[in-house]
């Protein structure tokens, strides 16, 4: 539960940064590049003190992070455009923890018990408080049914991905090779990287094939590389790593709604950082979330 909390926070510093960063560098350049140092700095642990790319989860790795860093973030990017940021960060976060918690029951045979599910539902309908716009909140309106089935594609993807990778461990466990510590959770991390590094530049390799890219905004390089480095830092190697290690021992229908706080958490780093206003109804949605988070912290 620890590691699942800690990964709430390192997510909402992620995408602080991350969010500075994209004043720096064109979006399909940071999120590749982020990665790619995420990669360099848990590969550099992995390789030295774990197993490197050697195991018999790594296939299973490889595909969550596809599946995951890769199809899901793609797929919500699409999202954004349609229905906006507030509606897409609902469907993201929202709709991928039941979706999880189903894949793992049907699949791994992994149930919630009546007390954490209902603890869950209340988590997340804090966050849909908080983050559902207001009827005059000026957002994308257009093509909403395309920015639907993105959304759901986007919060199957990161179900998915999280649900392979605790089936990962199954499969490890039952080569004689468990995962136990945090420091398995550096290399499951950098196997599950690898396979969205993949999956993202196979990606940017169609745009530049398929289509003229964006040149609208310049890289400004030297302003962005200490956002780059921090980005990295706290999302794909810190906080994916946390992620990992909350899967090892946490079901997904526990893991999932307490990461799903943390739009909530950036709120206050944004007023912090940014100024950003704090409304009302992201304090109450915020008081529900965290009351939710209290409880399934307890259940049993």
């Amino acid at each position: 539960m620890f590691a699942a909390l800690l990964t709430t926070l390192l997510f909402s510093l992620s995408a602080i940064s991350g969010r500075r960063l994209s004043g720096w560098l064109r979006g399909t350049h940071a999120n590749l590049l982020r990665l790619l140092l995420g990669a360099v700095f848990l590969g550099g642990w992995a390789h030295l003190f774990g197993f490197g790319v050697g195991g018999a989860a790594f296939p299973v790795l490889f595909l969550s992070g596809g599946v995951g860093f890769g199809v899901a973030d793609l797929a919500l990017f699409q999202t954004y455009r349609r229905l906006g940021a507030r509606r897409s960060m609902v469907m993201a976060q929202c709709v991928a923890a039941p979706i999880a918690a189903l894949i793992e029951w049907l699949w791994l045979g992994h149930a919630p018990t009546l007390a954490q599910a209902g603890f869950a539902a209340i988590i997340l309908a804090g966050v849909a408080v908080a983050l559902l716009p207001h009827a005059e909140t000026a957002e994308p309106a257009n093509h909403l049914m395309a920015g639907i089935l993105f959304g759901l594609v986007s919060a199957a993807g990161q179900a998915l991905g999280a649900v392979l990778s605790r089936k990962a461990y199954a499969v490890a466990a039952a080569h004689g090779e468990s995962f136990t510590s945090l420091g398995d959770g550096v290399n499951a991390a950098y196997q599950r990287i690898l396979g969205g590094i993949f999956v993202t530049a196979v990606f940017l390799l169609y745009l530049k094939l398929a289509h003229h890219p964006d040149e609208s905004q310049p890289n400004q390089w030297r302003k962005a590389w200490p956002w780059l480095a921090a980005n990295s830092i706290v999302g794909p190697s810190l906080g994916v790593t946390c992620y990992q290690w909350a899967l090892i021992s946490t079901p997904t229908s526990v893991v999932l709604p307490i990461v799903a706080t943390t739009p909530l958490v950036v709120i206050p780093l944004a007023h912090f950082f940014d100024g950003d206003r704090i409304t009302v109804r992201a304090v109450v949605g915020g008081v529900i979330a965290v009351g939710g988070v209290i409880g399934l912290t307890l259940a049993k």
